[in-house]
């Protein structure tokens, strides 16, 4: 099977959350890492333990990579793919009083600078 290359902007905390959440898990999907998100339910065995460990690794680094320094400083003491996980699910879907405030904030600012094309304009916010 030949490598294929996968382009996703690194999330910084402003961008759409839920189109950069889809976009991970596609290629978590796609890479056989995705089952490292749902943790570890059971105490490990020995030989399946030095497999789970290589997954964890290998699907923390994935999504540590396609964080912008600001909000991986931010989640830096996270040691497992479902904990990085679940924080980033937690601070930026939550429906809280600040993150809707951080929205109507964005609204707010909004603006299109003169002779640019709409496309443009559209595609920097999703």
């Amino acid at each position: 099977m030949s490598a294929i290359k996968f382009d996703i902007h690194k999330f910084n905390g402003v961008i759409n959350f839920s189109s950069w959440q889809i976009k991970m898990n596609t290629i978590l999907t796609r890479s056989g890492l995705k089952k490292a998100l749902l943790g570890r339910k059971k105490k490990p065995q020995d030989k399946k333990e030095e497999t789970w460990q290589e997954l964890n690794k290998k699907a923390l680094t994935a999504i540590q990579l396609c964080l912008t320094d600001e909000v991986l400083d931010e989640f830096s003491m996270e040691k497992t793919a479902s904990s990085l996980w679940k924080r980033l699910l937690d601070h930026y879907l939550k429906k809280s009083l600040t993150n809707r405030l951080i929205l109507k904030q964005c609204l707010f600012l909004l603006s299109m600078h003169e002779g640019s094309p709409i496309k443009s304009h559209i595609a920097l916010y999703y």
